[in-house]
């Protein structure tokens, strides 16, 4: 069974910087491409980030290109995302996802990102 458990989350000032991570089971890990994607209170879903199954190619929203880095962790079976210079816009439950070869997409629970002063 494929799980996803998204965890780092939590308030943080404008400006700040917070660590996502996602462990992954169920799934030979290091042989899929990740993504983080995050929904905003009262908005639909939106693509963040990706990384390919060997960490070497990743892809970033304009949204968040130059904040965000994506990174993984192949022996940890775990994915990051790194974020900094946080902004109110930022506000949102960032979830991670892996889409298998039958294009069934998979989602953790969701961390809860808040940035406030």
């Amino acid at each position: 069974e494929v799980q996803l458990v998204e965890s780092g989350g939590g308030l943080v000032q404008p400006g700040g910087s917070l660590r996502l991570s996602c462990a992954a089971s169920g799934f030979t890990f290091g042989s899929y491409d990740m993504s983080w994607v995050r929904q905003a209170p009262g908005k639909g879903p939106e693509w963040v980030s990706a990384i390919n199954s060997g960490g070497g190619s990743t892809y970033y929203a304009d949204s968040v290109k130059g904040r965000f880095t994506i990174s993984r962790d192949n022996a940890k079976n775990t994915v990051y995302l790194q974020m900094n210079t946080l902004n109110p816009e930022d506000t949102a439950v960032y979830y991670c996802n892996v889409r298998d070869y039958l294009l069934r997409d998979y989602w953790g629970q969701g961390t809860q990102v808040t940035v406030s002063s």
